[in-house]
């Protein structure tokens, strides 16, 4: 049996945050404002696994009304949904995620992102895919207001 699911995440970016991205510290002028470490790429990856089991979402287990999860890593977010869905006997094929950005340039740290994502989940980094594209300067993405990312999932039964 599969199960697939799809995530969503949205952030704020300011000047002077660190900007973490798909599991790593990526230097820029402006990082994601959040209440964990506003990784908006892991954030998209919780939802899509606790999605694809009907498990809820990211703010429904970490809420942001929690001091536990206050400036939190979000490979520990990431690690303990994908131990929820593990729990219930499903384990991950893929992932596909595609990030929103206009700055910086991200194609140099994919692979680190890949490795690293893929080390949380288990799985090979070639089971790991992440695109990202410019909004063409439109919208708040465009005028590097904030930071958009999507990631769908295949589940598979494995009991």
């Amino acid at each position: 049996m599969y199960r697939i699911g799809q995530g969503i995440d949205f952030h704020k970016l300011v000047e002077g945050q660190e900007f973490w991205l798909g599991g790593i510290l990526i230097p820029h002028t402006k990082g994601a404002l959040g209440h964990s470490d506003a990784d908006v790429l892991l954030h998209a990856i919780c939802d899509a696994l606790l999605g694809a089991l009907s498990l809820g979402d990211i703010g429904q287990h970490f809420p942001d009304t929690d001091a536990a999860y206050k400036g939190i890593d979000s490979k520990v977010l990431l690690a303990k949904s994908y131990h929820l869905v593990c729990e219930r006997g499903y384990r991950l094929v893929n992932v596909d995620s595609t990030i929103l950005l206009q700055a910086p340039k991200i194609r140099k740290y994919v692979d680190e992102m890949r490795q690293t994502i893929a080390d949380i989940l288990s799985v090979s980094a070639d089971d790991v895919s992440i695109k990202a594209t410019t909004t063409e300067q439109l919208s708040f993405v465009g005028r590097e207001e904030g930071i958009v990312a999507t990631a769908n999932v295949l589940l598979m039964k494995t009991n």
